[in-house]
């Protein structure tokens, strides 16, 4: 038993290892070498993909291909884009054809993301072949998957790959190992019975959709994709945002300025602390009074990174950092406990789906797009006119407070309009 779990660690720890090589880095590669504006495409394509390619490997891991192999494949395609990415930035300098290099990542990204709902789906079925309870035994497990994420955002820092396409190389490398390792996992069944397998309709959450005709499910959703314009924000633009400070003479031997991953993960790490918050804020506030929290929490945020800076301000930094983690989580896991509680038990799946799509899908690829017009407005406009390190940086305070805003106004409206009463347990 101990051997498969620390088995299973391994396979999470590797999984989000993937990701964080350059989750919250390649924004300021990719604004030192000319392509700023364009940042919000390479987040918000993860939203595109995240509508449909898991969805598709699912059904392939279902009915032709057992789970594992399915994973190890999609690692292998994605590790091959993403160095095939990497290769092309180094050999293009500081010019890289756009076109290019978003076409390379593009396809990299769309064989990752089904990767994770996979690597989920391999655990759960390892955990229940060994006649453990997956709902005690995951979740250890999973924190892993955070620890590696982290591991290689520190690796990224410390080696002084945050501004190369060498995070890329990181990335793609670890998810050829990841191939590798997939395929010495436990072997997940084929389901043979076509009354069990589900239709493209059903594997999308579209059948979820009637959840519209229920008015309070339908504002929550519609909420739902209102605070997931939110969640790529931070990862796409703290880090460039941050290492802009290196512009101003008295900034640019802080720690932040050199360090801005390592000063970045500690979202992560509080993410992983106020997952355990969780249950308690729930079952004493109710759904209506956390997710209230959650969008306080991305208000400080962002308020936060505006009124912060990387010397005497640090500790504002510091604590937009800690306040992340009520941010994401008190939304994206009670969320999904929510609709856990109130869908039939015939359509959780579906309902799951659907949220996921209005927040990780939709509501993060309109944001992110949306953040980047904006930030273009007061960033990479002022600066590609030649405007000092001084005023790039107080362009990067207003989008912060303008995101900060954005945040207070749905918290309002979602008080106004989501009705809720919580019975306390």
């Amino acid at each position: 038993m101990n051997s498969l779990k620390f088995r299973l660690t391994v396979l999470n720890f590797l999984e989000f290892a993937v990701w964080g090589a350059y989750l919250t880095s390649m924004g300021t590669y990719l604004a030192g070498v000319g392509l700023g504006s364009n940042i919000g495409w390479f987040y918000s394509v993860q939203g595109i993909v995240s509508i449909f390619m898991p969805a598709l490997m699912g059904i392939l891991a279902d009915r032709w291909m057992e789970g594992q192999r399915v994973l190890s494949l999609c690692h292998a395609l994605a590790g091959a884009f993403m160095i095939g990415a990497s290769v092309y930035g180094y050999q293009a300098g500081p010019e890289p054809n756009f076109s290019i290099l978003f076409t390379l990542y593009t396809c990299s990204v769309a064989f990752f993301m089904p990767t994770i709902a996979l690597s989920y789906s391999v655990a759960y079925s390892a955990l229940e072949k060994a006649g453990l309870d997956t709902v005690k035994a995951f979740p250890p497990i999973r924190v892993w998957g955070t620890v590696g994420f982290i591991v290689t955002m520190w690796i990224v820092d410390l080696c002084g790959l945050q501004s190369t396409p060498g995070q890329w190389m990181v990335s793609g490398g670890l998810s050829i190992v990841m191939a590798a390792y997939a395929l010495t996992m436990p072997r997940m069944p084929i389901v043979k019975d076509e009354s069990k397998q589900k239709t493209l309709v059903e594997a999308l959450g579209l059948n979820a959709f009637k959840l519209f005709l229920n008015p309070r499910m339908a504002v929550f959703m519609a909420f739902a994709m209102l605070l997931g314009f939110c969640l790529q924000i931070s990862n796409g633009y703290a880090n460039p945002f941050i290492t802009s400070f290196g512009d101003i003479a008295e900034y640019q031997d802080t720690f932040g300025v050199q360090h801005a991953n390592i000063l970045i993960s500690l979202s992560q790490m509080s993410e992983t602390l106020c997952i355990l918050l969780i249950p308690f804020f729930l079952k004493r506030f109710g759904i209506k009074k956390v997710v209230l929290i959650a969008l306080l929490g991305w208000v400080l945020r962002f308020a936060f990174f505006g009124l912060g800076n990387p010397g005497s301000g640090v500790w504002l930094f510091i604590l937009s950092m800690i306040v992340y983690g009520v941010a994401f989580d008190f939304f994206n896991i009670s969320g999904s406990l929510f609709i856990n509680q109130e869908t039939d038990e015939s359509m959780r799946s579906s309902a799951q789906g659907l949220f996921m799509m209005m927040t990780n899908g939709l509501g993060a690829f309109i944001g992110t797009l949306v953040a980047q017009a904006v930030i273009n407005n007061y960033v990479f406009t002022p600066q590609a006119n030649g405007a000092s390190g001084a005023e790039v940086v107080t362009g990067w305070q207003t989008c912060w407070y303008i995101f900060a805003g954005y945040a207070l106004v749905v918290a309002i409206l979602f008080a106004i309009f989501f009705r809720y009463k919580h019975k306390r347990e």
